[in-house]
């Protein structure tokens, strides 16, 4: 694992490719809005989807705050990004991190030391994390951290 990213850290670049064959990179949107990016273990398990849905569901109000960006990170191949963000209608970018290096880079815990972590990331504007919020089950919770975080920025 790599350096346990903090909040007050700058924010590790990184370049992924989305479901729809795209390479996204962080510094896509730094000058440009915020960010929050959240790490699940992997597609169509069941606290993983409650996640995702969660994200879906309080989408325009994540979207709303200084006009943030959404993406979900984990380790499954494009094409099952596509498949899961189909079926659940997911409105933000999920992205592909094979081998997870991102994961690595970020310093995402490892659940029982076995089980890829779930870590939501807000990153400022300027590229800085402004909140870390790690937590297995509660799904909901990560949502609520990223509204609470993006609350408190200034535009």
């Amino acid at each position: 694992m790599g350096k346990v990213v903090k909040e007050g850290d700058r924010a590790p670049e990184f370049s992924l490719q989305s479901g729809g064959g795209d390479v996204v990179s962080l510094g896509d949107f730094l000058g440009k809005r915020p960010v929050v990016i959240f790490f699940y273990p992997r597609d169509n398990t069941a606290v993983c989807t409650k996640e995702a849905c969660e994200f879906r569901d309080r989408y325009e109000e994540l979207t709303g705050i200084n006009g943030a960006e959404v993406i979900g990170i984990s380790s499954d191949p494009p094409e099952s990004h596509v498949k899961f963000s189909g079926a659940h209608k997911l409105p933000y970018t999920l992205l592909s991190d094979e081998g997870g290096r991102v994961r690595k880079l970020y310093g995402v815990p490892k659940t029982l030391g076995i089980l890829p972590g779930r870590t939501t990331y807000v990153i400022d504007s300027k590229g800085i994390v402004r909140r870390v919020f790690s937590s297995q089950l509660d799904y909901r919770k990560h949502v609520q951290a990223a509204i609470d975080a993006l609350s408190g920025m200034k535009g």
